[in-house]
């Protein structure tokens, strides 16, 4: 039971008054209607859960974030609220609520569901389940204040079914977040299928993922269950959904709303049971806006949307990632106690990394192999990073247009204290372009 709990609720005055007079008699109930005031009330009261319409505020995910940062470990509970009745505002109590777990709650049921996330929280934390800032386990390792921030989300997301969209360029881990994810909910113990929808051709991604019956086509010999059957009471991890073709994606909405697939050739659809985690490195309101990307399943698959900062914004997990990475090929090929000479740090340390952490590993990995012994020197790595030694700047030709903006900008917004009307003015902009320039490379200022 959690009938002391104090329960904030964000949303319209509508979903303010359905709730507080169905949960009152149990709840001490706190109400705000934008994520600011939501800020506000946390700064000065102890939140034991924060219960979010879907629909009405989580438009505003930048707000979102601050109070799942500001909440520790208190979990929020997405709702999509009952509809209008296009009268006078107030809303239809007899309609269901689409609660995080995915299904519909009945209002008299509501509590109960708020009882386990509490219930479930407060074990969580008797048990020190989750280790924000390094979980060796896991395989991330989180110093940096950007990744912290990308471990607490994942945490939070954990404590529910809510579908989450992970956005990052290429080998920032994204699927190593996903999978850290699925462990932390509570179906760990269920299946993991990662899926990369960029990998397989759009004539066999449909098979492979909703299954087929014997005869369906030339050469469906057996029946065949697919990746979301496969994945009953797990999770299924589509890598690079903003490559899936059209006509999948049609079916892919199919089931996020019904819960159900439907095999090639067979008469009638199976239900299936799996959380669906996606994540790309293409910006999918772009991609909607040509037509690429359906709109609808935007909606649908970024509920909770993280997103995952590349190692350049990153700097203080530098070190640390390589010393991880140089115990972990220095044993498997036979050099333990591996290290980094200064020189070739400092080389390190002045990369951009346009590749991330799988550029990283690549580049330790073979200074490990090419060198003659277990300490990584300047001629052990590659020429793109050596063309750059003795000077602050990369070489002509290394660097992508983009990445040249990106860090002047950087620098500018360093030298002015993150003073973005100043920065605007020094670098001939207006603050418009410069906000949007600043969410183009997902410049981050403190």
């Amino acid at each position: 039971m959690a009938s002391d709990a104090t329960v904030l609720v964000v949303g319209d005055e509508a979903l303010q008054r359905l709730l507080s007079q169905t949960l009152r008699a149990r709840y001490t109930i706190l109400t705000a209607t934008c994520w600011t005031q939501a800020l506000e009330i946390r700064s000065r009261a102890d939140v034991d859960i924060v219960v979010a319409d879907v629909t009405s505020t989580l438009r505003d995910r930048t707000g979102l974030n601050a109070v799942c940062a500001a909440a520790g470990s208190v979990p929020c509970v997405l709702l999509a609220s009952p509809d209008h009745d296009g009268s006078d505002g107030r809303r239809d109590a007899r309609r269901p609520l689409l609660a995080f777990p995915g299904r519909s709650v009945p209002l008299s049921d509501l509590s109960r569901t708020l009882d386990g996330a509490i219930v479930d929280c407060r074990a969580g934390e008797k048990r020190s389940r989750f280790q924000l800032s390094r979980d060796e386990s896991l395989g991330i390792l989180a110093e940096s204040h950007a990744m912290r921030a990308v471990m607490s989300m994942i945490d939070r997301a954990a404590l529910c079914d809510t579908p989450v969209l992970l956005i990052g360029e290429s080998g920032t881990g994204k699927e190593l977040l996903a999978r850290a994810l699925h462990k932390k909910s509570s179906r760990a113990d269920g299946p993991f299928v990662a899926v990369n929808c960029s990998a397989i051709p759009e004539t066999l991604l449909e098979s492979e993922l909703f299954g087929h019956r014997r005869g369906a086509f030339t050469d469906a010999r057996d029946d065949r269950p697919g990746l979301f059957q496969a994945a009953q009471r797990g999770a299924v991890f589509l890598d690079e959904i903003g490559d899936m073709a059209p006509a999948v994606q049609g079916k892919l909405l199919r089931v996020l709303q019904e819960k159900e697939v439907h095999p090639l050739g067979a008469s009638a659809p199976v239900p299936v049971d799996a959380r669906i985690i996606t994540a790309t490195h293409r910006d999918l309101a772009v991609l909607v806006a040509e037509g690429r990307f359906r709109q609808d399943l935007l909606y649908r698959i970024n509920v909770i949307e993280v997103h995952v900062p590349p190692l350049r914004d990153r700097p203080d997990d530098l070190v640390t990632l390589i010393q991880h990475l140089l115990d972990k090929h220095g044993a498997k090929l036979g050099k333990p106690g591996s290290s980094v000479s200064p020189g070739a740090m400092q080389l390190l340390r002045r990369h951009t990394w346009p590749g991330n952490v799988r550029e990283l590993e690549n580049v330790i990995e073979r200074g490990l192999v090419l060198g003659n012994g277990a300490v990584i020197h300047v001629d052990d790595l590659p020429e793109s990073l050596k063309a750059k030694k003795g000077s602050g700047t990369p070489a002509a030709g290394s660097s992508r247009l983009a990445d040249v903006e990106r860090e002047h900008i950087v620098r500018t917004m360093g030298r002015l204290a993150g003073n973005k009307a100043a920065a605007a003015r020094a670098l001939g902009l207006n603050r418009k372009t410069l906000y949007r320039k600043l969410n183009q490379h997902r410049i981050e200022v403190r």
